[in-house]
């Protein structure tokens, strides 16, 4: 099976690195081999090396994903992710080893004719929306396997799937989407998403296949650039990214950022 966009080409979805516990946590993300790169962005892994001194609250920001997750301890008991549009705090144990797939917008819907809307803004038991993979990561994954044993063994699962399968591709939907990534979010969605599609239907297609409007998801791809310029807070200051970004002034830049990322811009960058 072939599709005829690569999203990953024009979009990098990034999750901040675990600070707060220092050296005792880590977070790893390792790509899935190339067959696969234009549906699944990445493996993950978050872990700690330690017990903790306490519980561990692990912050995830809007990414414009849907992620599968579960304990490699207790892979019977897995997860799914929806998109999600601010911020999201998971509290954890003083000791974890969680990890997960993260999918490119609109792939986890076209791979398994999910609604992503129906997913949208909460976690639910993967059991509930895909069973058969659900029961696949309880019979296949451990405590004892590495991250590239993950990879290995989703990848082959994957591939698989991938290639008994048709994806539905609506051509007009994903220009819609190549114009809101290569604008990096800055796009007025009435004049500028003029692909052919009615708003209605535009409205319709994202939120299937994306979990939200084009709206909501152009304000996730403008905070996520914001992230991969990895700016100072003083730089923020000095050159005010946030007018190019298209906030109209620093307050609504700031009430923005803190909406998708839970803390303020100096909090997130540094002083």
């Amino acid at each position: 099976m072939t599709i005829q966009t690569d999203i990953r080409k024009l979009y990098n979805p990034i999750q901040p690195a675990v600070k707060q516990a220092g050296e005792s946590v880590n977070y790893r993300e390792i790509a899935p081999q190339p067959k696969l790169q234009s549906f699944i962005y990445c493996y993950w892994q978050l872990h700690t090396h330690e017990p903790l001194s306490d519980v561990f609250s692990y912050r995830v920001v809007a990414d414009g994903c849907i992620d599968i997750f579960f304990e490699l301890s207790n892979p019977e008991e897995n997860f799914v992710m929806g998109f999600c549009k601010k911020f999201t705090m998971f509290p954890l144990e003083k000791t974890f080893n969680y990890v997960g797939v993260r999918f490119l917008p609109t792939m986890f819907p076209q791979l398994f004719k999910i609604n992503a809307s129906e997913l949208s803004n909460q976690f639910l038991a993967l059991n509930s929306v895909i069973p058969s993979l659900a029961r696949f990561i309880g019979q296949h994954f451990n405590s004892k396997q590495s991250l590239a044993d993950i990879q290995i063994i989703f990848d082959r699962y994957f591939y698989r799937h991938i290639s008994s399968i048709t994806v539905d591709f609506d051509p007009r939907l994903y220009q819609a989407i190549d114009i809101i990534l290569n604008r990096m979010g800055l796009v007025d969605i009435e004049k500028d998403l003029d692909t052919g599609l009615s708003s209605r239907q535009l409205r319709r297609l994202f939120e299937f296949y994306i979990g939200d409007t084009a709206k909501i998801f152009s304000q996730v791809v403008r905070f996520q650039n914001i992230l991969k310029a990895k700016p100072s807070s003083q730089s923020l200051k000095q050159n005010k990214l946030f007018l190019n970004e298209g906030y109209y002034d620093q307050a609504h830049f700031i009430k923005a950022f803190k909406h998708f990322y839970g803390v303020t811009p100096n909090q997130a960058f540094g002083r």
